[in-house]
């Protein structure tokens, strides 16, 4: 099934699970494309869904490697005009960046969403985890993140 056949079905919740199929399967030469063309469906909120699931399933495989900064680049420019989407890209190579104990600012991890500072806090960097223990922005984060410092401190 194309993406042109795709959105010819009036139910955006076929048209989410053959998105999400098409991304899942989709050759990386044609990954850019596609995002691209499933931005274009009417239903908005659920095209920038799929994608959303797409980028994070994607920099998950990737953001460990030399092949992260060419995709995230690419998928930047593919998201332009989607202000959520740029930001999980940008959230994603601060992640990155701590995971990896690549250069990085605590209050550009404090300035994240409640996502990356939780996954910070789950994480394995000491300083991360230790800035999101005292002013993490929730009480779940900070929680999080001392009860990983807790588990450090046992083992």
């Amino acid at each position: 099934m194309n993406t042109d056949d795709i959105l010819q079905n009036p139910d955006e919740h076929v048209r989410f699970a053959a998105y999400l199929n098409q991304l899942q399967q989709v050759a990386d030469a044609d990954e850019i494309d596609l995002v691209s063309r499933v931005l274009t469906d009417p239903d908005q909120t659920m095209a920038r869904s799929a994608v959303l699931r797409h980028l994070d399933r994607r920099a998950a495989d990737l953001h460990p490697g030399s092949a992260y900064e060419g995709w995230v680049q690419a998928m930047t420019q593919a998201t332009i005009g989607h202000p959520f989407l740029t930001q999980r890209l940008r959230e994603w190579s601060l992640f990155r960046a701590v995971t990896l104990k690549l250069p990085w600012r605590p209050g550009d991890l404090l300035g994240a969403s409640n996502w990356l500072q939780l996954k910070a806090a789950s994480g394995a960097n000491t300083d991360a985890i230790k800035v999101l223990a005292d002013v993490g922005r929730t009480k779940r984060i900070r929680n999080t993140a001392r009860a990983r410092l807790n588990h450090r401190s046992e083992s």
